[in-house]
């Protein structure tokens, strides 16, 4: 039994991450709705699939902007824990 009792993540790596795709699937999401809004009916791809793939890069940013919002609080609780 070598497991730690309080495993612990690399913060710093996930709060880079979180905040290098929050505004990259924002873009995508954005990108991806402005064209299935111009897709006229016959395109390729077509506009039920740009829409798909706008909301699966929403849902993806917002899981990104959750999981950034949890390692600043994180963040923050060790370095008040640390310094009391």
């Amino acid at each position: 039994m070598s497991e730690p009792l309080h495993a612990h993540s690399a913060l710093r790596l996930r709060l880079l991450l979180s905040a290098l795709f929050v505004p990259l699937f924002l873009a995508g999401t954005v990108f991806f709705g402005v064209w299935a809004a111009d897709t006229g009916s016959g395109d390729s791809p077509g506009r039920g699939t740009l829409v798909v793939v706008a909301v699966v890069c929403g849902a993806f940013a917002l899981l990104a902007a959750a999981d950034l919002l949890v390692v600043v609080r994180r963040l923050r609780s060790e370095r008040g824990t640390g310094t009391r």
